[in-house]
């Protein structure tokens, strides 16, 4: 059995990938549930496996929440041994050391381990078929993960955006500060648009229940797994982009709707991104809001503020 005792008292939080867009939110929004340990680049190189296992076999966390990933879908295309590392082997090294401290691992994956064939919301039993190597190798951590077992969720996003890092959101912007007036945008690419903070806020809900050591191991063997966790709603690239500089005031500025096959790149994308959430409303009560309602909410909480800030 879990000590219970140990986790109502003071858990350890071990984060992973906090220099990212999702683990900076994940740091913030965990402040409070317990001693977080922060491990980002400074303190380890997470390629370095054996380091890994020692760091956490020194701390011998009770929840382990894993941001970090290779991130770069196209130059993956080249990179693979590093992206199999970040993205599959890391996680499996995590998994196991959960494991063996009887911790609660959650780990991040993405819609791309989806072909996007389906015209339909894919679900978590759908079989996944990704198109490029960063797919493959996020799929085969989910795998590595789901085959250690133990205690684990495996919450795959969509399309994330946030006023950090690189995404759509901030090159849309900028682009914009650069004098474009007229960008050419794809339309045939469907999924939602997914903020930081949404995807940070509700893993904290999960970890938040975690912590306070009232359910038993049963109850969290019973729903480990692979859930999605996206926004609510639907768009394309060009709608997203439209969306952007409808919120943020940019006046004048024309999005010219184009095919994929008008805008190459090394790895290829999912046409259709859309994933239902309705298994992580139905196990946690967890609903996350439509992609505009969260988009409008992070411009007045963060890209306005560091705008004027």
């Amino acid at each position: 059995m879990r000590d219970a005792e140990k986790i109502r008292g003071r858990p350890t939080i071990v984060v992973t990938g906090t220099g990212g867009q999702v683990g900076g939110e994940a740091l913030r929004a965990l402040q409070g549930l317990g001693r977080i340990v922060v491990l980002d680049r400074a303190r380890l190189d997470l390629s370095d496996l054996d380091r890994v296992r020692d760091t956490m076999h020194e701390l011998r966390p009770n929840l382990i929440v894993n941001a970090a990933a290779y991130t770069a879908v196209d130059r993956a295309e080249i990179d693979a041994n590093l992206a199999h590392r970040i993205n599959a082997d890391l996680p499996r090294v995590l998994a196991e050391e959960a494991s063996r401290t009887n911790a609660l691992l959650m780990h991040y994956s993405t819609d791309y381990v989806f072909d996007g064939a389906l015209d339909r919301p894919y679900v978590e039993t759908d079989t996944p078929k990704p198109l490029n190597v960063y797919g493959e190798t996020k799929l085969a951590g989910e795998r590595a993960v789901g085959a250690v077992g133990g205690k684990h969720l495996i919450f795959r996003t969509s399309w994330v955006y946030g006023a950090t890092g690189r995404n759509f959101l901030l090159t849309m912007l900028r682009l914009v500060r650069e004098g474009r007036t007229e960008l050419s945008v794809v339309d045939d690419q469907i999924g939602a648009p997914t903020w930081s903070a949404t995807i940070a806020a509700l893993s904290a809900h999960v970890a938040a229940l975690y912590c306070d050591g009232a359910r038993d191991d049963a109850y969290w063997t019973e729903r480990s797994g692979v859930y999605h966790l996206t926004s609510g709603g639907e768009t394309s690239w060009a709608g997203f982009a439209k969306a952007i500089f409808e919120v943020a005031g940019c006046d004048g500025v024309t999005v010219q709707p184009i095919g994929s096959d008008q805008y190459p790149t090394a790895a290829r994308r999912p046409l259709n991104s859309r994933m239902s959430c309705e298994k992580l409303a139905r196990q946690f009560g967890l609903h996350a809001p439509e992609w505009k309602e969260a988009l409008a909410l992070c411009f007045q909480l963060q890209i306005r503020h560091t705008a004027t800030g």
